[in-house]
């Protein structure tokens, strides 16, 4: 299932990104830009992780390094994130770089914003338009009074026509804020006014805990709407722990079918087994098994099968004993300590 509000589609690199192509992840190297070495390992980590597209900061000429290491190491495309100095734009589309991430407004003048937008048409490479509540034009600001939704979207269109000006059109926009429901309203105004490829995110959504529900609500709310041509949840963590919430949520929501949906029940008084570990033994055993298949790991084996019975395959147990169940049909009765060595026997079937 892709986005069902079709735009523009735009390349990076291999990646093709809106115009119905399926809902790409992203995630951001957070290791110090001069350090080369730890750069390369952690693009390496995220690309085996399953992120599809890697942003490095490119914050002065010496980062610009960064471009041609990483292109050597890993097979996604990468993106530079430039502010301000539009010559880090230009030197960063000369060492390969598939996508960049700027903000034509805040680049200077006329012939700086051609110069980008020229170098990144000759090259093939795609500008993603970054509009973030905490810094909008002044003149916006005052217009608005706050930066909201109405006040985002202009902001976007304002820095499209700038690259439209100059015959851009490879064009991907973002507008982030920490604020989730200003963030949520915020796109879908854009996706009534514009026909670009829309990269979603809460921007500054916090740790692990509370930004992923943050950045659930806002982007899954906007998926589900078809609203969203790709991602990236911003965590105050580690960026390996932004792709695995990613994948987490595209499954969740049906967009991706390359691996096993887990369902389980929340326990109550008729539950006579540790089913929360069994729950989790379950997901880090079985969660990179790509099989587009869901599992159920329930605690009653009265009403398990019964409660299940949409799930592929399932488990329920009780008592030392447990049952392994298919389409709520119950296949064999085994001893509690081999539940998940025969719910594997089962999975490997499909």
């Amino acid at each position: 299932m892709c986005n069902n509000k079709e735009t523009r589609q735009v390349k990076a690199g291999s990646l093709l990104i809106g115009g119905g192509a399926p809902i790409s992840i992203q995630s951001m190297l957070s290791v110090r830009s001069d350090n080369i070495e730890g750069n390369i390992a952690q693009a390496k980590e995220l690309e085996l992780a399953g992120c599809e597209l890697v942003r490095v900061s490119v914050p002065d000429k010496n980062a610009v390094r960064l471009i041609s290491a990483l292109k050597e190491n890993i097979s996604i495309p990468v993106v530079a994130d430039i502010h301000f100095d539009y010559k880090l734009a230009l030197e960063s589309v000369a060492a390969g770089v598939d996508k960049i991430r700027i903000n034509p407004g805040n680049i200077g003048s006329d012939d700086r914003v051609k110069a980008v937008a020229n170098a990144c048409r000759n090259a093939g490479v795609p500008i993603r338009i970054g509009v973030n509540s905490g810094s909008l034009q002044k003149e916006i600001l005052a217009k608005y009074g706050s930066p909201t939704p109405k006040a985002m979207v202009e902001s976007g269109l304002y820095h499209i026509s700038l690259l439209e000006k100059y015959d851009f059109e490879d064009i991907v926009l973002s507008l982030k804020s920490s604020n989730t429901q200003r963030m949520y309203d915020s796109y879908v105004l854009a996706s009534e006014k514009c026909r670009y490829p829309l990269h979603l995110g809460v921007t500054e959504a916090g740790t692990k805990s509370m930004g992923v529900i943050k950045s659930a609500a806002g982007i899954g709310g906007l998926l589900l709407r078809g609203i969203g041509d790709t991602i990236r949840i911003s965590l105050t963590d580690e960026p390996v722990l932004e792709v695995k919430a990613a994948k987490d949520l595209l499954s969740a929501l049906g967009l991706r079918n390359d691996r096993i949906k887990f369902i389980s029940c929340p326990t109550c008084g008729r539950t006579s087994i540790d089913l929360i570990k069994l729950a989790n033994m379950a997901e880090q055993r079985f969660g990179d098994t790509q099989k587009n298949i869901t599992v159920a790991i329930m605690g009653c084996a009265v009403n398990g099968p019964g409660e299940a019975r949409e799930a592929d395959l399932g488990i329920a147990g009780g008592n030392g004993c447990g049952l392994i169940f298919r389409r709520g049909e119950i296949i064999k009765k085994v001893p509690e300590d081999m539940l998940l060595d025969e719910l594997e026997k089962e999975i490997m079937k499909y």
